[in-house]
């Protein structure tokens, strides 16, 4: 008995440019909740790092929300506060300033949950 292999084609494709690794990303950020570990201190008491919150890239951003929005460059969690109409993004920990920022179009996504890694019991809803 013989066995004959059969020969596969793969394609080797370019490597994409910024501009697509760009477009990819956005698509990405638009379509499905993704999930960020806290790091530091500045959204202490009510998140720790080490935390792991879960973000909805269209969920409804309104005052009080947990955000991740852009800021100078960078993504950045807070909470969204609006303030003698301006929007701001808040730390809770009070070591560390607001930020103000032109608009909600900001905001890449809403916090909808936390949990603590390895505890089943410590998850936290933030959605009605």
């Amino acid at each position: 008995m013989t066995m004959t292999t059969q020969r596969r084609i793969i394609p080797v494709m370019p490597a994409p440019t910024t501009d697509a690794a760009d477009a990819a990303q956005t698509a990405c950020e638009n379509a499905e909740p993704y999930a960020l570990m806290v790091l530091g201190d500045s959204m202490l008491p009510e998140f720790a790092e080490g935390e792991i919150i879960v973000v909805e890239p269209e969920g409804l951003a309104r005052d009080g929300s947990y955000v991740v929005a852009q800021h100078d460059g960078e993504l950045i969690f807070r909470q969204l506060l609006l303030r003698d109409g301006r929007w701001r993004l808040h730390p809770l920990n009070s070591n560390y300033a607001d930020a103000e920022i032109a608009g909600i179009e900001a905001v890449r996504g809403v916090v909808i949950q936390k949990s603590r890694p390895g505890s089943r019991r410590s998850r936290k809803s933030y959605v009605d």
